[in-house]
């Protein structure tokens, strides 16, 4: 990657045709599926230029983000041509978000957000917990390449969670673990306080990414820097298995 220098990215107003694609009469029902999809790229065959990243603030990137899991979850993807794609992005990338979310190989952020190559970074480690390294692949992609949201991505269900829970010790995972131990303790909850408890396993995930935002600020004055500035939006959510919901939370 060429390392550019460090700047803040200027919010600015979205042409929403341009940038999302959007139709806007009712003549173009005719028109293919695809051309009325909305997504962060204005193209279904490029990625985001500089140009196109650059003039989106955080908050239409979440919004974004929102719309395309509603794609997934109606079943009405954009239909993509990642050939394509590949080739347009294959020189420089502009990512419009980047995203830390869990290995679980359930909880994929491209497909659940209908996104394509080259319009997030994403970052994948047990029970999406904060380390040096994810918080410096963090601060690459926002300070120096220009990622607009940080979004700490949990889901139902976390084996990684449960592993806590249950004082699992495994090599490396023992200590990977004991990082989100400070959830349980944080967690408030009424009942079973046990990882057969769905609904305790899932409080204490969404207390995960809670606490994985607040470290994020704490650990990373670069990061929490943009914030203030108003340059991104670091920000947690929630994946349901079940039903393919994106719930967003702080």
């Amino acid at each position: 990657m060429k390392r550019t220098s460090y700047q803040t990215v200027d919010s600015g107003l979205v042409d929403r045709r341009r940038f999302l694609g959007t139709l806007v009469c009712t003549c173009a029902l005719s028109t293919a599926p695809s051309a009325l999809s909305m997504q962060l790229a204005p193209s279904l065959s490029e990625s985001l230029t500089k140009e196109q990243r650059d003039s989106m603030t955080p908050a239409q990137v979440i919004d974004e983000l929102k719309k395309g899991n509603e794609r997934f979850r109606s079943g009405k993807m954009a239909t993509r041509d990642y050939l394509a794609e590949k080739r347009s992005s294959a020189a420089e990338q502009y990512p419009a978000a980047v995203v830390l979310g869990c290995l679980d190989s359930r909880v994929p952020a491209e497909i659940i957000f209908d996104v394509g190559i080259g319009d997030t970074f994403i970052g994948r480690v047990a029970g999406n917990v904060v380390n040096d390294d994810m918080l410096g692949s963090m601060e690459f992609a926002c300070g120096v390449s220009g990622a607009r949201v940080v979004l700490v991505l949990g889901h139902t269900a976390c084996g990684a969670v449960k592993g806590a829970i249950d004082n699992v010790v495994l090599g490396n995972l023992t200590g990977l673990l004991a990082r989100i131990k400070p959830a349980i303790a944080a967690t408030k909850f009424e009942g079973e306080k046990s990882s057969k408890n769905a609904a305790y396993v899932d409080a204490v995930a969404r207390t995960n990414v809670t606490m994985s935002l607040a470290e994020i600020r704490r650990r990373s004055p670069i990061l929490e820097e943009l914030g203030k500035k108003g340059s991104i939006k670091i920000v947690g959510a929630m994946y349901n298995l079940a039903t393919g919901m994106v719930d967003f939370v702080g």
